[in-house]
């Protein structure tokens, strides 16, 4: 594995803070995460984010969000957040009758 260094000109990547960027691919569509970006503020990030992930016009729409605004689960902790007590809120839990036939 190759490390960079950083020259006096370029900033080390641990200077800049870490952006995730959220593209929309064509209006009606969700913001889908493409990545993420170093930049020092927002509007450098929007720059990078619209240079990296929509280079070839694949999107319409960015969001940005700072990593260190993101709120996260432990995903050590899956089993008190995402317990499956709840059968009803599956579609096997309904009988669907034979009138229903395109369901």
């Amino acid at each position: 594995m190759q490390h960079e260094t950083a020259s006096p000109a370029t900033p080390a990547v641990g200077a800049n803070p870490l952006w995730e960027v959220f593209v929309r691919a064509k209006r009606g569509l969700n913001h889908v995460h493409a990545g993420s970006v170093h930049a020092p503020d927002a509007a450098t990030a929007l720059r990078h984010a619209r240079d990296v992930y929509t280079r070839r016009a694949e999107g319409v729409s960015i969001w940005l969000v700072a990593s260190t605004a993101i709120v996260a689960s432990d995903p050590d902790a899956q089993g008190d957040w995402f317990e499956d007590d709840k059968p009803y809120r599956h579609p096997t839990f309904y009988t669907v009758s034979d009138e229903v036939g395109h369901l």
